[in-house]
């Protein structure tokens, strides 16, 4: 029968505790939601969602502080309200439009990352899912 060399197993164990911390690390960071926010809407709303983006200043009027939108609305965050109006469907809230209508740069955007696979995907349902996934981050954000 053979030896199991102590060192061996400790090194083991080693690399596979260093592994999964490592991946659990990594699995960690990915936060899609807070990428979205971050990649369309903190430029206007500012990183903390308070409405102190570097852009306000060039805006007609100051963007909203998102973190009191459910505080606002009972403890509920209004997110049939907010869909529409990040997917474009729902002017009238921001009166003029100042803010993009990210459905069609969602669009736009799918269109060209997924160009090559073509028929193979649902451009509504992604930008369905990307929409989602910045109102799920923007829930996190809420004072309440």
């Amino acid at each position: 029968m053979a030896q199991i060399n102590p060192y061996g197993m400790l090194l083991a164990i080693g690399i596979a505790a260093y592994s999964s911390c490592t991946l659990a690390q990594v699995q960690a960071k990915e936060d899609i939601g807070q990428e979205e926010f971050e990649s369309h809407c903190a430029s206007c709303h500012g990183k903390d969602g308070k409405g102190g983006g570097p852009l306000v200043d060039f805006l007609k009027r100051r963007s909203p502080d998102l973190t009191v939108l459910a505080k606002a609305n009972h403890g509920v965050l209004p997110m049939k309200r907010l869909f529409d109006v990040i997917e474009g469907e729902d002017v009238p809230i921001h009166g003029s439009r100042e803010m993009p209508v990210w459905g069609r740069e969602f669009r736009i955007q799918n269109a060209a990352n997924l160009r090559e696979a073509r028929g193979l995907y649902d451009s509504e349902s992604l930008v369905r899912a990307r929409i989602l996934m910045l109102l799920e981050y923007l829930d996190r954000l809420q004072v309440r």
